[in-house]
């Protein structure tokens, strides 16, 4: 599906029809993740699987170096010979990793855990298909899943009209979800509804930069090639930060060293975002730390979500609660566009970034969702909960 978003992308005759087929890559890319995460975490030593979450997302972070880098060469030179195909062809370098992950799922062994669990008959029903769409609420869900989807498309196309209307499609979407993952764990939904929330604010506090970042470059007076040796210089302040937060997290804890990191990328972000880019190295070498320990930690995220699903709701359990959460990187930069109007980009960007740091570092410092768990129903409190200390015995 991603391979065929991606070719046809490059072919798309005007701006509906690759609207149509970015929704297409995005399911793939949905799909693939949580499996994929799931699969790494669950194949690695449990001592060592923050590594094994931090080297995962570090793919991501090195891949927006390799982006950046083809954007500043090979697409120019493609305009060069054929004016206007240098995006499509940006398009068709997807296929080259894609390939590689298809000869990675044909040839690597399930993991062990997930085996175990079969073999233990105890991933036959219990996945999130089967149980959302193979009960007796099954046509109900498939109406509640197609009105989320509709009001989603109208948000984010802004067909939805005036901030009232958006709200309301929110809030009607808020409660699709969450009503879904009742259905999914009835026992212990208070506990997906905590990680999505913490994971879109997440999305807030880093996508808004992510996703703007050329931008603020660009208006802060910067050209073209300095703004993607910038941007390419954070995304491998970025790659660092995932792999030095496997070790840091196997080290000092998986909660505890996601706070102090994101206390040290907030220490930053107002000193880069408020002085107006007016000294390139200082921008860029602020940038390198500020997403090493701000954007870096994030790699972190799978582990975390991961230990609050048992094997046989892993993937499923990720999987929903993180893309559901991930709707926060749409929201962000629009926030931040929005704030940016009334004020100034940068001060968008810093005020995004510290606010929602915030919330993430309050809910997986103090393990909110476990104790919003012991509130409701604690006698489906699980020990692993948040607990990587607890998961390394």
């Amino acid at each position: 599906m991603f391979a065929f978003g991606s070719i046809a992308c490059a072919l798309a005759p005007n701006f509906w029809i690759l609207f149509v087929l970015r929704l297409i890559i995005g399911f793939a890319m949905a799909g693939e993740y949580s499996a994929s995460a799931a699969y790494v975490i669950e194949s690695w030593p449990k001592h060592m699987r923050n590594k094994a979450s931090g080297f995962l997302l570090s793919g991501y972070a090195f891949g927006v170096i390799a982006a950046a880098q083809v954007d500043k060469y090979f697409v120019s030179w493609v305009d060069d010979m054929h004016p206007g195909w240098g995006w499509r062809a940006l398009f068709l370098t997807g296929i080259v990793p894609i390939l590689v992950a298809i000869y990675m799922r044909r040839t690597l062994p399930e993991a062990a855990d997930w085996s175990e669990a079969k073999e233990q008959g105890h991933v036959e029903k219990n996945d999130m298909l089967s149980v959302l769409f193979g009960g007796s609420r099954r046509v109900i869900n498939y109406v509640v899943v197609v009105i989320a989807a509709i009001a989603l498309l109208a948000i984010f196309t802004q067909a939805a009209g005036g901030a009232m209307n958006v709200t309301l499609l929110g809030a009607v979407c808020a409660a699709i979800f969450i009503y879904l993952i009742i259905q999914f764990d009835s026992k212990r939904w208070v506990i997906g509804i905590a990680i999505m929330l913490t994971i879109f604010a997440s999305f807030m506090y880093t996508w808004p930069i992510q996703g703007l970042l050329p931008t603020y470059l660009r208006g802060v007076g910067m050209d073209k090639t300095v703004v993607a040796n910038v941007v390419s210089f954070a995304g491998l302040g970025n790659a660092a930060g995932y792999i030095i937060a496997g070790f840091a997290g196997d080290k000092f804890g998986m909660r505890r060293w996601y706070v102090i990191s994101l206390l040290l990328s907030q220490a930053i972000v107002f000193p880069l975002f408020m002085q107006n880019g007016k000294y390139v190295v200082l921008v860029a070498a602020l940038l390198f730390f500020q997403q090493m320990f701000g954007q870096g930690i994030s790699g972190l995220l799978p582990k975390w979500v991961s230990s609050y699903f048992p094997v046989d709701k892993r993937a499923a359990g990720l999987g929903f609660c993180y893309n559901v959460g991930a709707l926060g990187g749409a929201v962000g930069p629009v926030l931040g566009a929005a704030i940016a109007a009334k004020f100034s980009l940068g001060f968008a960007l810093a005020i995004l970034s510290f606010g929602f740091a915030a919330v993430v570092m309050i809910s997986i410092g103090a393990n909110i969702p476990r104790l919003l768990q012991k509130l409701v129903d604690p006698q489906y409190v699980r020990p692993e909960d948040g607990n990587d200390e607890l998961i390394k015995e």
